[in-house]
């Protein structure tokens, strides 16, 4: 194999080891992208707090198999609102007060939970 083609094969491994969609690297507790799993029960539950413009834990993943319950806390300090991609939940956010939305993950995919007006990303729903 040839240098070039050896530096290739290297630069190609450690661009796609870690950052595929679900990689192991979104499973590690500590860094930005904090995995919440399932109960075990079958529902997955994220609590999530908006505060200045910044998102509390981190936008990372909450992972869940399909035709389980998923339930989403949202407490802001600012009105908005909340948006489930896929399945088209909305909810609107008033500040200081936890809105819960509860819904069956029927829906197989990854699907961005997000707020509309200050486009703040909250976590990444990944059904299978």
């Amino acid at each position: 194999m040839s240098r070039g083609a050896a530096l290739l094969t290297v630069l190609t491994v450690a661009l796609t080891a870690g950052c595929g969609p679900l990689s192991a690297t979104h499973h590690v507790p500590g860094n930005s992208h904090q995995v919440a799993t399932g109960a075990p029960d079958g529902r997955a539950d994220a609590v999530i707090t908006i505060a200045g413009g910044r998102v509390s834990p981190p936008s990372g993943w909450l992972e869940v198999a399909k035709g389980r319950q998923v339930g989403i806390t949202v407490t802001g300090d600012v009105a908005d609102e909340l948006h489930v991609h896929g399945y088209d939940i909305e909810a609107e956010l008033r500040p200081g007060v936890p809105v819960t939305v509860r819904f069956t993950a029927d829906l197989t995919g990854v699907f961005e939970v997000e707020t509309h007006r200050g486009h703040l990303v909250l976590t990444q729903l990944a059904v299978r």
